[in-house]
């Protein structure tokens, strides 16, 4: 009996691993990819934009 209380915490993490990576899988791409795009297109922009700003050295 203590190699099925050996056996399972690793048996559980694997499966909720695979469940994560199969919803990570699924959400690629497809509808949502258009607003994900774009999210990141205007957090890299708010970046790129602060960043060009006036430089000032100490």
């Amino acid at each position: 009996m203590d190699y099925v209380s050996a056996l399972l915490p690793p048996v559980v993490m694997a499966v909720l691993f695979i469940g994560v990576i199969r919803v990570i899988v699924k959400t690629q791409g497809g509808a949502n990819k258009t607003k994900e795009d774009a999210a990141v297109d205007a957090a890299l922009a708010r970046v790129q934009g602060s960043r060009s700003g006036p430089e000032t050295e100490a």
